[in-house]
C-alpha cells in the first residue's frame, strides 16, 4: 500500500495524508481521523527510508515509558539505551505522562519512525494492534489476552513472599500494603502480598491505594495508620510510593524500622541512598532491556515470527535497613 492508496480511500490529497500521519495541525479533526482510519484499514505504514530519516542499515526502536519522573522508568530507559548502543541501534523515547491519550499519540507518531516498539502500554490490545500493524511489539509488565504481541511479565511473587517471611521472622504480625490507583481492580502485586501473608499464617492486612508518587505515599501512610494503628510494617506497590511512606513515617514520629518496617518494589538505585536505605523487591532493569531487545532482534531478522512470546523477568528481595 502507498500513500496514494490512502489518499484515494480517504478522498483527500497526498499532502493531506502526509499532514495527518505526521500529526500536523493544518487539517480538521474529522479529516485527520478519516485519513488515520483509512491508513489503518489498508495496513499502510510510511517508509522511514523513503522519507530519508535514517540510513537503511540503521535499526530504530520506539520506547514508550509512562513516567520518566519515576526513577524506575528512568533506569529502564537507560538500560534500553545501553542495550541498543551495544547493537548499534537507535532509540526514540516517548514519555506518555501516564495518559491514555498521550499513549495513542505516541504510537501514531512512532509507527512512521521506528522498526519496532517496546514499552509500557495500557490501552486495549485491539487498538495497539491497529496502530502497530506489521511492527514487532514487545509489551512490558502486562498480562496479554491476544496472540499478536510478545510480552515481558514481571514475576515478583517469590520476592514478595521472601519479604513477608523476613518481616514475620522478626515479629511483625500486622502488615499493611499501599497499592496503586491506576486501575480499578487491585494489582497483581496485591494478590501476591495477600498470598504471602496466608503462607505465614498472618491475617489479611489492610490495603490502601495511592497515586504512584512520593506525595501519594505520604498521604497513604496516614490513611493506613488511621484505619489500623496496629500496623507495624508496610509493603508498597513501588519504591516511589515507599519514599513517601518513609517521609510520612518520620513526620508521624514512627521510627523506621524499629516502629515501622517499610518494603518497596522495583529496587531503584536511589533506595540505597535513603535514610534508612530501602529494602525492596528488586528488578534487574538491564536483564529486562536485554530480553526485550533480543526478542525484537529475532523478530526483525525473521528467526522469530511476530506473535505471542511469554517472557519473564523475576524480581528478588534486596534486603536493606528499612525492614
Amino acid at each position: 500500500m502507498t500513500i496514494h492508496d490512502v489518499a484515494s480511500a480517504a478522498g483527500v490529497s497526498r499532502q493531506t495524508v502526509s499532514r495527518a500521519l505526521n500529526d500536523k495541525g493544518e487539517i480538521g479533526g474529522s479529516t485527520k481521523q478519516r485519513v488515520l482510519d483509512a491508513a489503518l484499514a489498508l495496513g499502510y505504514r510510511p517508509s522511514r527510508f523513503a522519507r530519508g530519516l535514517v540510513r537503511q542499515d540503521t535499526t530504530t526502536v520506539g520506547l514508550v515509558i509512562p513516567d520518566l519522573l519515576n526513577p524506575f522508568f528512568t533506569e529502564v530507559a537507560a538500560a534500553v539505551l545501553e542495550s541498543a548502543r551495544s547493537r548499534g541501534w537507535q532509540v526514540v523515547l516517548y514519555d506518555t505522562a501516564d495518559s491514555p491519550e498521550e499513549e495513542l499519540r505516541a504510537l501514531r507518531v512512532l509507527v512512521s519512525q521506528v522498526d519496532a516498539v517496546v514499552g509500557y502500554l495500557s490501552g486495549p490490545e485491539s487498538e495497539i494492534e491497529a496502530l502497530t500493524r506489521g511492527l514487532p511489539v514487545v509489551l512490558v509488565g502486562r498480562e496479554l489476552d491476544a496472540a499478536r504481541f510478545s510480552s515481558i511479565r514481571v514475576d515478583g511473587e517469590a520476592g514478595i513472599r521472601a519479604a513477608i517471611a523476613r518481616l514475620a521472622a522478626v515479629g511483625h504480625r500486622r502488615i499493611g500494603m499501599v497499592d496503586h490507583v491506576t486501575r480499578p481492580e487491585p494489582s497483581v502485586r496485591c494478590a501476591w502480598f495477600t498470598r504471602a501473608l496466608r503462607e505465614q499464617g498472618l491475617d489479611e492486612g489492610p490495603v490502601v491505594r495511592a497515586r504512584q508518587s512520593v506525595e501519594g505515599g505520604e498521604e497513604a501512610l496516614g490513611a493506613l495508620l488511621a484505619g489500623d494503628p496496629s500496623v507495624t510494617a508496610v509493603f508498597t506497590y513501588n519504591d516511589v510510593i515507599a519514599v513517601g511512606v518513609l517521609r510520612a513515617a518520620r513526620r508521624l514520629g514512627r521510627s523506621v524500622p524499629s516502629e515501622l518496617a517499610v518494603v518497596g518494589f522495583d529496587g531503584v538505585r536511589l533506595g540505597a541512598y535513603l535514610e534508612p536505605p530501602l529494602t525492596s523487591v528488586a528488578l534487574d532493569t538491564r536483564s529486562l532491556a536485554a530480553l526485550a531487545l533480543d526478542q525484537i532482534g529475532r523478530q526483525l531478522s525473521g528467526t522469530e515470527p511476530l506473535g505471542p512470546q511469554d517472557l519473564v523477568v523475576r524480581a528478588e528481595l534486596l534486603p536493606r535497613e528499612s525492614a
